[in-house]
């Protein structure tokens, strides 16, 4: 697997490759972006030494993307495509809109140049927004699938997304948890609905034949998952932002999602899911299952 970077900044786009090196090849493109806190450059935060490195280490909310989609895959085209996303909350929701368009820009090229090849994109919490902005100004067909993981995008955004043209023709598969309950609360409070009473997309997406959504700590959806060959490990905690790429097992999921999605067809996948999502809060207001030891080994009465 071949791995590009490609950074928006205020001075434009960097890094955009040559059309002979889109073309060289018939694998999909898989374009990966990040969210929050992260930076290109930054000397602590720039994705391209933590998240969309090919050579990083496994930590505390880092692991290596690029490697768990399948470095070893000579076909697939991976793009680690870097933005602004520092400063206030309010600072890069406006930055993952521009970097929605500039990464328009760059889909937009890929397909000129390599119109045979497969578009997808993954995209962790406000990387979501930046994938869904792009989506509207994209012609038909250039994106096939969409995996977001706890996104941080409303509802409604995601809807205008869906119904555009290129949104019509994509796949948007929304990777959910109640872990990330309190990450969303806390956005919907912070960041302004696009209208009145919206929520964010880890509460669901708008009902479309092309958009699913996968609550990963739901056991009926990690069964259903199980049963068609992707076993993912139960979430250890109650609150967690990070659990969506973290979880043993889960890449596994996303390399056949976006390297073969003839082998999981989202009507498939769609008839083994439970038919609802557990309401919100519910994983942090379930009470604690404690076992206690027997003092002493009891044996019923005869």
């Amino acid at each position: 697997m071949a791995l590009l970077e490609i950074n928006m900044h205020k001075s434009g786009l960097q890094g955009l490759p040559e059309a002979d090196m889109l073309a060289d090849g018939d694998g999909p493109v898989v374009i990966m972006t990040h969210g929050y806190t992260y930076e290109p450059g930054h000397r602590r935060h720039c994705p391209h030494r933590l998240i969309l490195s090919a050579a990083a280490g496994h930590g505390r909310k880092v692991i290596s993307w690029p490697r768990h989609l399948g470095a070893d895959d000579d076909s697939m085209l991976a793009l680690a495509y870097g933005w602004p996303a520092r400063g206030t909350i309010w600072q890069a929701w406006q930055q993952a809109a521009d970097a929605g368009a500039a990464l328009a820009r760059v889909i937009t090229t890929i397909r000129r140049a390599a119109p045979h090849r497969p578009v997808h994109a993954i995209a962790h919490s406000l990387g979501a927004r930046v994938v869904l902005a792009a989506v509207p100004h994209l012609a038909s067909g250039a994106l096939s699938r969409v995996i977001v993981l706890s996104g941080a995008e409303y509802a409604a955004n995601a809807a205008a997304a869906l119904d555009s043209s290129a949104g019509r023709d994509m796949e948007l598969i929304n990777i959910t948890s109640r872990e990330n309950d309190l990450f969303d609360f806390l956005f919907e409070r912070l960041v302004a609905p696009p209208v009145p009473g919206d929520r964010v997309i880890g509460h669901g997406l708008p009902m479309r034949p092309n958009a699913l959504s996968l609550q990963i700590d739901n056991p009926g959806t990690l069964a259903a998952l199980t049963a068609c060959g992707f076993p993912i490990a139960a979430p250890r905690g109650r609150i967690c932002h990070w659990s969506s790429y973290m979880r043993p097992g889960i890449f596994d999921l996303y390399r056949a999602l976006l390297t073969d999605p003839d082998a999981l067809p989202l009507a498939q996948l769609r008839r083994r899911l439970p038919d609802t999502p557990q309401p919100r809060w519910s994983r942090l207001l379930d009470p604690p299952r404690v076992t206690l030891p027997l003092p002493f080994a009891w044996k019923p009465s005869s």
